[in-house]
């Protein structure tokens, strides 16, 4: 293992997956400092800029305390992590030892790197619906790569957004390539008209996801 390189690391911690297909499971958590995009509802801004405080950690390190918590389930998140250089690093290690490596992305970068290496984690793909103001920046060539391994989550804030998300949902078929969640923005939209949406629409193999950490703990509380 190479630990010349060094990850920017704002949190580590082990909770329950908030969201995603191990949603309930405990997990480690390493979230990664620094994003490029900046949505509108965004829940983890002040990991962000590069100016946010972190733990430069090797990828021994990171791996030496995924160890520690004997937990197999390790979730990758941010900010966006696929901005870490070579995180192939951290990634092989942990799986070569048995753990269950889920990446969460914004869906904005290319994951055909990882997804071409031998060990291949586990990818939660957002598409940013027009609320986030972010759209603009989603990489649909991503979708050549899922598997069933793989999640992509919308999370949508009015009529407006559940209604592209479905257009999307259809134009790239993803019921046949992946899960696939609906998710509100916590407090702009009540979970009921999402559900109201996926029955009138018949969206079949569809999942509504609610964010469980925030129901558990206080919605801005960290390290959960």
């Amino acid at each position: 293992m190479n630990d010349e390189i060094r990850y920017p690391v704002v949190e580590k911690f082990v909770s329950i997956n908030g969201e995603g297909r191990r949603a309930g499971e405990l997990a480690v958590f390493i979230r990664f400092r620094r994003c490029n995009l900046n949505c509108s509802y965004c829940d983890t801004r002040w990991a962000n800029a590069e100016s946010a405080a972190a733990e430069m950690m090797s990828a021994g390190e990171i791996a030496g305390y995924v160890r520690s918590s004997g937990v197999k389930n390790v979730t990758l998140t941010g900010g966006e992590p696929l901005l870490q250089q070579e995180l192939y690093r951290l990634i092989e290690p942990l799986m070569e030892s048995g753990c269950r490596v889920e990446i969460e992305t914004n869906g904005s970068l290319p994951i055909d790197g990882l997804c071409n290496r031998k060990f291949r984690p586990s990818f939660t793909l957002d598409y940013k619906l027009p609320g986030s103001g972010m759209e603009q920046h989603m990489l649909t060539e991503n979708y050549e790569y899922l598997t069933g391994n793989d999640t992509v989550k919308f999370v949508a804030g009015s009529r407006a957004d559940l209604e592209k998300a479905a257009e999307i949902i259809m134009k790239y078929d993803l019921m046949e390539k992946c899960s696939v969640y609906l998710s509100p923005v916590f407090g702009s939209i009540d979970p009921a008209e999402i559900v109201d949406f996926m029955a009138e629409n018949r969206l079949n193999d569809i999942r509504l996801q609610l964010q469980l950490h925030k129901f558990i703990w206080d919605p801005e509380k960290r390290g959960v």
